[in-house]
């Protein structure tokens, strides 16, 4: 532990604590290089929070029961525990930008305890807008990169005996499938299994793409270029907002558009998209990102930004196209951009930068985390650094029949969405 001090206490989720845990080892002021992928998603944050219910696990649970086990997952994961550099001239390439990369320095990753004034059922009743940010520690990268961590784990124990794991992952470091992938090789040193053995370096492509004109890709919205504070200030306040899609209600859903060939991912997105155009003054929306997990595509290596990311263009507005229409095109019209975004230059937005951003989980394992034979009950994850277009992340539920969906929208669009959706699935 490296400090420690106390925050004043701030709404029901209070009295935070931080400290550091650093590798057990030194690793010896190693430089990770990061590839091009992982510096196109340099802005963005992932937040993902796993709940564990009251009981003799969540009991034994201490923070020293938590924190041992850090040590040596950090040997394994050491560019976790490391600061963001960046190179002082035009050596590397790039345009004259300060290429950034991993100093390995074992500065460590912040543990954050704090307390819930509210029984955890009662807290995953209530469907407030700022749920995830509340039990995930909220710090972004900079404005003095020397000295930001690049994971946050938040303990938060509830009055009923509950606890929640936080995890505020900067999203250059790898993706969602790297982020659990990481969460769960710590849980199995928790419970005394022996994890496989972790692949870190990354291939580290020279940047070549050369659009005409210098226009980024039609998936992503180019801006800054940004120093060292990795936050792009919105130009409305985001929230994030959380719902469930029973199986029941899945089934009715697919029930209706009985006769699409597209997956369960299509389907929920495709309602997001039309709900998110019928609310917006323009009912436009035509354009929308996807971004797509393929485990079975992925390279082996531990950590890294290996999403595929596309477009898709409606012909007409989708406030007026059918859900089934709409999901048939996320289906099968989706334009590949994966390479032009990792290879593009400038800094860019890619979730809700350019379009309203759908976010592919269906194969990211959210539920590994289990410690000591005790499985999450309930996991979601939501993301900070979303533009105003906003994103849609939808994710398999705790049985995987269901979907949980969590939307980061504009915070005046979420009471039109929760009303719009509770109409069309009943979730009111």
């Amino acid at each position: 532990m490296v400090f420690e001090e106390e925050e004043a206490p701030t709404g029901p989720v209070y009295g935070h604590r931080l400290s550091t845990v650093v590798p057990s080892s030194v690793t010896g002021e190693v430089d990770y290089e990061l590839a091009d992928a992982d510096l196109a998603f340099k802005l963005h944050y992932l937040r993902g929070v796993y709940y564990y219910p009251a009981g003799d696990v969540a009991r034994a649970l201490t923070t020293k029961v938590l924190k041992d086990p850090m040590f040596p997952w950090l040997d394994a994961y050491f560019p976790v525990a490391g600061r963001v550099r960046r190179v002082e001239d035009d050596a590397q390439g790039g345009g004259g930008r300060r290429r950034a990369y991993i100093k390995c320095n074992d500065c460590g990753v912040r543990i954050v305890e704090a307390k819930c004034d509210r029984d955890m059922d009662d807290w995953l009743r209530d469907d407030d807008a700022d749920r995830i940010r509340s039990l995930c520690y909220d710090k972004v990268l900079g404005p003095e990169l020397f000295f930001s961590p690049l994971l946050y784990v938040q303990i938060t124990n509830f009055k009923c005996g509950g606890l929640a794991l936080g995890f505020s992952w900067a999203h250059l470091i790898g993706d969602v499938a790297s982020a659990t992938t990481c969460f769960n090789w710590w849980a199995h040193i928790l419970s005394g299994k022996k994890p496989d053995d972790t692949v870190l370096t990354p291939a580290n492509k020279t940047l070549g793409y050369s659009p005409a004109g210098g226009a980024a890709p039609r998936s992503v919205k180019q801006v800054g270029p940004i120093e060292d504070h990795w936050l792009v200030p919105a130009g409305r306040e985001m929230a994030c907002y959380s719902f469930h899609i029973t199986e029941p209600m899945l089934k009715k859903l697919q029930q209706q558009q009985e006769g699409s060939a597209a997956g369960t991912f299509e389907l929920v997105s495709a309602l997001l998209w039309q709900t998110v155009a019928k609310i917006r003054a323009t009912g436009e929306v035509k354009t929308v990102t996807v971004v797509k997990t393929d485990v079975a595509a992925r390279s082996g290596k531990s950590l890294a930004n290996e999403q595929k990311v596309g477009y898709v263009e409606a012909g007409s507005s989708p406030a007026k196209t059918d859900v089934a229409e709409l999901a048939a095109l996320l289906a099968k019209d989706v334009v590949d951009e994966t390479a032009a975004v990792a290879a593009f230059p400038g800094d860019v937005l890619v979730y809700g930068g350019a379009n309203l951003t759908l976010v592919d989980m269906e194969q990211v394992d959210v539920y590994g985390l289990e410690i000591k034979g005790q499985r999450p009950a309930h996991v979601e994850y939501g993301m900070d650094g979303v533009g105003e277009e906003g994103a849609v992340l939808v994710q398999p539920d705790a049985d995987g029949r269901g979907r949980l969906v969590t939307a980061v929208l504009p915070r005046d669009e979420i009471e039109s969405i929760r009303a719009a959706l509770g109409s069309a699935l009943q979730l009111a």
